[in-house]
């Protein structure tokens, strides 16, 4: 009888496996590219764009991170280096600010370059909707994303990823 329970799971299993699988179209991501300007988030392998997200940004986002409490998001080359679940933001994936080059700028005008620059899900909020945190640039500096479209990064892309923010 037990083998018949685990003949009629084994499909089941196979395919919740299959739905969580590091892999997008049969493809490992080897690089999340951002593109500030298009408010976009790009999975690629091998320099193919295999999906693409809506982001949201830092509350001035144009121009490079400067200093910390400038509200803008980072741009330049940086890891995914780590990651963690977030009471306040669901899901959230580091993201390796301030590279050697920001330090260095930061140093040059004696301001500190801040950190703790996120990939991160929006609010779980009961006074706004999510929707409501997509549609404006509202984080202080990092780059956010609606629950689901995090949740799904957060298994295809693996620590160690390149991630390039561009203006």
């Amino acid at each position: 009888m037990r083998w018949l329970l685990a003949l009629f799971c084994l499909p089941f299993a196979v395919f919740t496996y299959a739905n969580v699988s590091p892999f997008l179209q049969g493809k490992s991501i080897d690089k999340v590219l951002v593109v500030k300007s298009e408010r976009k988030l790009h999975l690629l392998s091998k320099g193919e764009t295999l999906k693409s997200y809506k982001v949201s940004l830092g509350k001035q986002p144009k121009g490079a991170k400067r200093r910390e409490g400038d509200r803008r998001t980072p741009e330049g080359l940086y890891w995914i280096d780590w990651r963690k679940t977030s009471d306040k933001f669901n899901l959230s994936m580091h993201i390796s600010y301030p590279n050697a080059r920001d330090l260095a700028r930061s140093k040059a005008e004696n301001v500190s370059p801040g950190g703790m620059i996120m990939l991160h899900g929006t609010p779980l909020d009961n006074n706004y909707p999510e929707w409501y945190f997509n549609s404006l640039d509202w984080t202080e500096g990092c780059i956010a994303l609606s629950n689901a479209d995090m949740q799904e990064i957060w298994q295809l892309v693996k620590d160690g990823t390149l991630i390039e923010i561009k203006p």
